[in-house]
Parts: structure tokens; sequence; C-alpha cells
């Protein structure tokens, strides 16, 4: 037998599981922006249907881009256009550092931190920038 269950499980040396929460652990900030990258990313990839939906509606003759004038004219799409815009914005920076990182510019870990948080705080200005614009 390759594996004994009975063994294993009541070894001495086995300690119990322990809690794992999520909420305690401290992510170092590369971490953060690597994953606000994937989720800005899917955002952007949700949205594209969507953006065809529009630009077909406003195509679609003068009662349709009427129609797709007042969508974009609505505030929930503005909310939402302002969100695009963080993830456009984040998706964009945070691609370049990690581009820039693949060939080894700014890789050392002072660099990787300053970068992170670089692109962790000009994304929202950039929201709030399109927040001002758009509402």
């Amino acid at each position: 037998m390759l594996f004994n269950a009975t063994a294993w499980s009541y070894g001495s040396n086995m300690q119990k599981p322990v809690f794992f929460n999520i909420f305690q652990i401290q992510m170092p900030v590369g971490a953060i922006t690597s994953i606000a990258h994937r989720i800005s990313g899917i955002l952007l990839a949700v949205g594209i249907p969507f953006s065809i939906y529009l630009l077909y509606v406003s195509l679609d003759g003068p009662d349709g881009y009427e129609q797709a004038n007042a969508i974009l004219a609505s505030l929930p799409f503005r909310l939402v256009a302002v969100l695009f815009a963080w993830a456009l914005a984040h998706h964009l920076l945070a691609g370049i550092r990690h581009l820039l990182s693949d060939i080894d510019i700014g890789s050392g870990l002072p660099h990787a931190r300053r970068s992170a948080w670089t692109v962790n705080c000009l994304s929202p200005l950039f929201a709030v920038l399109a927040a001002v614009a758009f509402l």
C-alpha cells in the first residue's frame, strides 16, 4: 500500500488544521496590484458585449441613437463608466508595469513596490477625473 490513511491522519507528528482567516492576511502591495489587474481585466472583458450592443443600438437609426443616448445619460451607466475608467486605467498601468518587469526594468523589490504604489494611486485618480467628466 502506497498511502496509509490511518497512519497519516492519526500520526503523532500531525497537527490539527489551523483556521484560515483571509481577512487577517497582510498582502504585499505588488500582490494587491496583481489581483486588481486581473479583476480589471475581467471587468473590461465583461463590458465588451454591452459596448457592442450599445454600438449596435446607436447605429440602428435615429430612434436607436436616441435610445442609446438615453442609456448613456442615465446615472447608473455613468457610475459604471467611472468603474470602467478605473478598470481601464489600472489595467493599462499595471500591464505596463508587468511588461517592464518582464524585461528587468524596475524588478528590484524597492522599485517594484514603488511602481505598485504608483499604479494603485494613479488608477483611482483617473477614475476621479472620469467621474468629474461623466457626472
